[in-house]
């Protein structure tokens, strides 16, 4: 029986979730980091649908897996319509987020790309979430930046700097108290979130991923691990994160 999960993002962003996956589930999981076409949230709707159908086809071809999660909430939110039971996206927790906020003003976390479109405002009202509940939309693109350069691993005080910029104000001026980190590279930031607002709650989208995944019959957890970028600088970043697995070269053309 054929357990594999791929999951793939436009960088190291979607490692985030693997490890709530397999708190859930042994699993046999791929990674594969599209480095060359990061960010998806700076490309054109027309361009990103081309990539992400081009990469599934791909993947679906080398590697026949159960399961194809799509590690970014950007292509998720545009393109629901390629979803699957067999292809999985990351879409904000925006339920979880209506049921804990006190204040009753939320936050989206996305990419830019994200933020200016009308399929983010189409997901808020399908989520009939109550009407008394304010829903900002922040534009995150800045802090996955942070991620994807590694400057969370380098140089905290530029983090912090770059991360009060975009949130300080917006929080303060519509008194969010609850915050989805819609985009998967954002929880690799969540100890600074946390420190520099220590009244907000941030709500991590992997663990709603983990809880859709059919059971497996497998004893141990794998991770694989692919990119289309260069090898050794990926592997070197991956190496501050613990992750000492050796990556592969896969080519989506």
């Amino acid at each position: 029986m054929n357990e594999k999960i791929v999951v793939f993002d436009s960088g190291l962003g979607s490692l985030s979730i693997i490890k709530p996956i397999q708190r859930v589930r042994k699993s046999d999981i791929i990674y594969f980091a599209d480095k060359k076409n990061f960010p998806y949230g700076k490309k054109s709707v027309s361009e990103l649908k081309r990539i992400i159908l081009r990469t599934i086809s791909v993947i679906e071809k080398k590697f026949n897996p159960e399961i194809i999660i799509i590690g970014s909430n950007t292509p998720t939110l545009l393109f629901p319509e390629i979803l699957s039971k067999k292809i999985l996206g990351v879409l904000p927790p925006l339920k979880d987020a209506s049921k804990v906020t006190r204040t009753k003003n939320i936050a989206i976390l996305a990419t830019e790309s994200v933020v200016n479109s009308k399929k983010i405002d189409l997901f808020i009202k399908k989520q009939k979430i109550s009407q008394s509940i304010k829903v900002s939309k922040i534009n995150a693109s800045p802090l996955v930046n942070l991620v994807e350069s590694g400057k969370f691993l380098e140089d905290k005080k530029y983090c912090t700097k770059i991360i009060q910029r975009v949130l300080k104000e917006k929080i303060s001026k519509n008194n969010i108290d609850v915050i989805t980190l819609s985009s998967t590279h954002l929880p690799f930031l969540k100890h600074i979130l946390k420190k520099e607002f220590p009244s907000v709650k941030f709500l991590d989208p992997a663990s709603s991923i983990a809880k859709k995944l059919p059971k497996s019959d497998l004893k141990q957890n794998r991770l694989s691990i692919y990119t289309n970028g260069d090898l050794k600088q990926f592997q070197n970043t991956l190496k501050k994160i613990d992750i000492s697995n050796r990556v592969k070269k896969l080519e989506i053309n």
